[in-house]
């Protein structure tokens, strides 16, 4: 019989750490073998499968980053940018994988997880979502056979917490309507619109973007043509989709040589 892969989670008490340690801890091909928090959380030394409800695992949230790393086949990685640089950091030394759904690099930040996954196998996705991933693949799709003649706008829903805008999945949906479209997002997206704008540009990709209550994520994306309408959307009503496509990432990814992966790879979504 296969062992369970052991998993360590990193941001274990955040939302989607709590989800991503209750998810391991309910797959029998998975183990938990850290969690892990910065020091001074009032987690550190709480069991954490107690923290997420569970029987006692008899893994205790710890902020020995490196020690938990370690120990893992893989790390799964739910934090902010520079707590993910840190965990990179350790994992290159440790020649652990890491599956990463941070979102909010800088470009420079960007550069040096590309530059680890020359060392290390490395996922990184903006939603691990699955239903996410097939609607990025449709949105791509729609995009290249409607053309220039259909307006794109992208819509998110988040709940009020969330820190930064548009999110990575909105900002994912709009490079996957600009690669079907053969444009640069950076050159052609637009974030907000005030005022006396002008008449809308055809080369535009818009976003807008909502915060309020508990919304875990809504996406819409709209092909808006004369006489017609296209949206493709996902709505997510609670995180256990996203801690599930980070744990088959995760599992994917172990025994992979070093490169950067996304969830295209994970789902053989490429072609």
């Amino acid at each position: 019989m296969t062992q369970p892969l052991s998993v360590a989670i990193l941001g274990a008490s955040g939302r989607m750490g709590r989800a991503l340690v209750d998810a391991t801890l309910r797959n029998d091909r998975l183990t938990l073998s850290g969690a892990v928090e910065r020091s001074g959380n009032p987690s550190i030394g709480i069991d954490a499968g107690v923290m997420v409800g569970q029987s006692a695992s008899g893994v205790p949230v710890s902020d020995q980053l490196s020690e938990v790393i370690r120990a893992a086949a893989v790390v799964v990685d739910f934090t902010a940018p520079g707590a993910t640089l840190a965990a990179l950091e350790a994992c290159t030394a440790a020649g652990t994988p890491i599956v990463i759904g941070t979102t909010g690099f800088t470009p420079e930040q960007k550069l040096l997880i590309a530059q680890a996954a020359q060392s290390i196998p490395l996922c990184i996705a903006a939603n691990y979502a699955i239903g996410v991933n097939v609607a990025l693949k449709l949105v791509e799709l729609a995009a290249r056979t409607l053309g220039s003649d259909y307006d794109v706008e992208i819509v998110e829903a988040h709940h009020r917490h969330k820190v930064d805008a548009p999110s990575g999945t909105a900002l994912a949906f709009g490079e996957a309507a600009a690669a079907g479209l053969d444009r640069d997002l950076l050159s052609n997206a637009v974030y907000g619109r005030e005022g006396q704008t002008g008449a809308r540009k055809r080369e535009t990709i818009g976003f807008a973007t909502v915060r309020g209550g508990d919304v875990v994520g809504d996406h819409t994306v709209l092909f808006l043509g004369d006489g017609e309408r296209l949206e493709i959307a996902h709505r997510a009503t609670n995180r256990a989709n996203f801690a599930n496509g980070a744990l088959r990432a995760a599992a994917w990814l172990v025994g992979k040589p070093a490169g950067l992966y996304s969830m295209r790879d994970v789902l053989s979504l490429n072609d």
